[in-house]
């Protein structure tokens, strides 16, 4: 797949996460309406690492590594997950951040170079 596609494909994709959220907004789901910046965080955090899985699959020249989108996807959602977290319990959004950092670490270091 081309890079113009992905773009094109991750610009409707944001559109469709924002009516999402709008809708959830609107069923009361998401309760106040500043939620909304936050569920939009992790719900294109999660298109994020399907797109690293898509990249993964079918790798191009001068892309970014999929490795390097699933960790921009995974900081999305920590970040939208911690906000969330962060109107009930501060200790627990800073937890979820530093448990995250350390859990990507870890695969940064044990990961393996192709050859």
């Amino acid at each position: 797949m081309s890079d113009s596609r992905r773009q094109l494909i991750s610009i409707g994709v944001f559109c469709i996460v924002l009516v999402v959220a709008i809708l959830l907004l609107t069923a009361g789901a998401l309760g106040d309406w500043l939620n909304t910046f936050p569920t939009v965080f992790l719900l294109f955090g999660i298109w994020l690492l399907v797109l690293a899985a898509m990249s993964a699959k079918n790798p191009q020249r001068y892309e970014r590594e999929p490795f390097s989108v699933a960790g921009m996807g995974i900081l999305l959602m920590t970040l939208g997950g911690a906000w969330l977290l962060f109107k009930s319990n501060a200790l627990y959004s800073i937890a979820l951040i530093v448990l995250v950092i350390g859990i990507v670490a870890l695969v940064a270091a044990l990961r393996r170079k192709k050859p």
